[in-house]
């Protein structure tokens, strides 16, 4: 069976838009503080594992780290709709640097803009 993972392009698809959208995270003045790592490396890599074994990849992100729990695993963090908004827009430079068929595309952004709306889990503004 040909999974979604398989369509866009395995692994190296994935690797490149996790990649392009950290690259963003990197410099981005709202979401940057909410990781705590020094090196957005293993951030990353957990991201990545992620999306492979959603998009029907291999489990390594089971493997390694039981399961996905978002929710609770964001809890710790401030996500508010600032920065819903601009995580979706790093993951958007991600995905338009893999040129997906639109089919795919709006089947991935579909996910990770209802993904991004359910992380939400502060209305608190700053100040």
């Amino acid at each position: 069976m040909t999974t979604f993972y398989d369509e866009i392009g395995g692994f190296e698809t994935m690797r490149r838009i996790v990649a392009r959208f950290y690259e963003g995270v990197a410099t981005d003045e709202v979401l940057r503080p909410l990781y705590p790592e020094e090196d957005l490396g293993p951030a990353e890599e957990r991201f990545l594992l992620f999306l492979v074994q959603y998009w029907g990849g291999p489990t390594t992100y089971s493997d390694q780290r039981g399961h996905p729990r978002l929710r609770m695993r964001h809890a710790p963090f401030k996500v508010d709709p600032e920065a819903k908004d601009r995580w979706l827009v790093h993951f958007r430079e991600g995905l338009d640097a893999v040129q997906l068929t639109p089919e795919q595309d709006a089947q991935f952004w579909d996910y990770v803009t209802h993904a991004a709306q359910f992380m939400v889990n502060t209305f608190d503004q700053p100040g």
